[in-house]
Formats: C-alpha cells, sequence, structure tokens
C-alpha cells in the first residue's frame, strides 16, 4: 500500500527542488515513488499540474514506434507512424496513473499565488535515511496532508514545520549504528 504525503511551501521553486530531490533518493533506492506531481498557482489563479511524467508525450512516442512497425508490415510506415502517435497521445492524456489529478487541482486551489504544493505517493521508504537526506527543507513548509503513521507523520512534521527534531510528538525510534 502507498502513503500519500502533501507539502506546501510559499514559493514554486522549493516545490520543485523537494521532488528533484526525491527523485534523486530513487535513484539511490532509499525511496520509491509512485508519483510526484508539484502543484502551482500563478498570479490569474490558474493551478498548474507539473507531472514527473508527462504521459501524452511518452504514449506518442510508443504509439509512433508501434504505428512505424505495423505500417512497414503494410507498406505504409508514415500512415502507421501518425494513426500510432494519435492513437498514443489519446491513450497517454486518458491515463491518470497515480494521485487523483481533480483532487490535486481542489487543493491547489487553496493555494496562495506563487505558492506550491507536492503531492508525493511513496511505495516505500527508509525513513530515517530519507528524512537525514531531507535536511536542507527544514522549516520552509507545512505538512499539509499524510497517510503515514502517527510517528512518521510527526518525525516529517518535525523536519519540514519545526526548527528542532525534538519538537515532535512521538520521536522515530533511534537507528543503532551498523
Amino acid at each position: 500500500m502507498s502513503d500519500l504525503i502533501v507539502l506546501g511551501f510559499d514559493d514554486e521553486a522549493t516545490g520543485f527542488e523537494l521532488r528533484a530531490e526525491l527523485i534523486k533518493l530513487q535513484k539511490e533506492y532509499l525511496l520509491e515513488i509512485e508519483d510526484a506531481v508539484v502543484v502551482t498557482r500563478d498570479a490569474a489563479g490558474d493551478v498548474k499540474l507539473h507531472q514527473e511524467v508527462n504521459l501524452t508525450a511518452a504514449g506518442a512516442v510508443g504509439g509512433a514506434f508501434w504505428g512505424l512497425l505495423i505500417g512497414v508490415v503494410f507498406l505504409n510506415p508514415l500512415l502507421g507512424v501518425a494513426a500510432g502517435a494519435g492513437a498514443g497521445a489519446l491513450s497517454g492524456a486518458l491515463t491518470d496513473l497515480g494521485v487523483n489529478d481533480k483532487f490535486m487541482k481542489e487543493m491547489g486551489g487553496s493555494l496562495q499565488p506563487g505558492g506550491s504544493l507536492v503531492f508525493v505517493l511513496v511505495r516505500r521508504a527508509t525513513g530515517d535515511k530519507v528524512l537525514e537526506r531531507l535536511e536542507g527543507f527544514r522549516a520552509k513548509g507545512k505538512v499539509i496532508q499524510t497517510s503515514l503513521t502517527k510517528t512518521d507523520e510527526a518525525s516529517l512534521r518535525a523536519l519540514i514545520e519545526d526548527n528542532d527534531l525534538s519538537a515532535a510528538e512521538t520521536p522515530a525510534a533511534p537507528v543503532a549504528p551498523v
């Protein structure tokens, strides 16, 4: 089961920096992310979702490849590429993986212009190491919503909202040195 974590920041840059750091942690196998989206609200009040992966573009590329392959078989590769790219783009646009887009847009409507929300759907994490690596985000934002255990949520709140880890209601258990 995955855990949803929503963090809010007063500026857009911090949201994008956090997502970039989470992607680095995933590459180091400290975190397994199902979805990571930065939601921003501009001065005009428009809410924008900045997905980690553009499914429409990915679908178009995949569709073009398969269309080319089928087109070669039927001796019309250009028509195959065009039809495949169109079908792939359509299927990519209709696919919604991870956090529900409507839910993210509704929550993004409460943002102050220039602010950001980071939605992260986490499958697995090495909590103590992840929190240690996110130390650069100490006291820069606010935990909006999580499905974490109370202990894990308290540790995350202590890092993101407070300046002192001892302020957590229930601190995480210490890790024995290896």
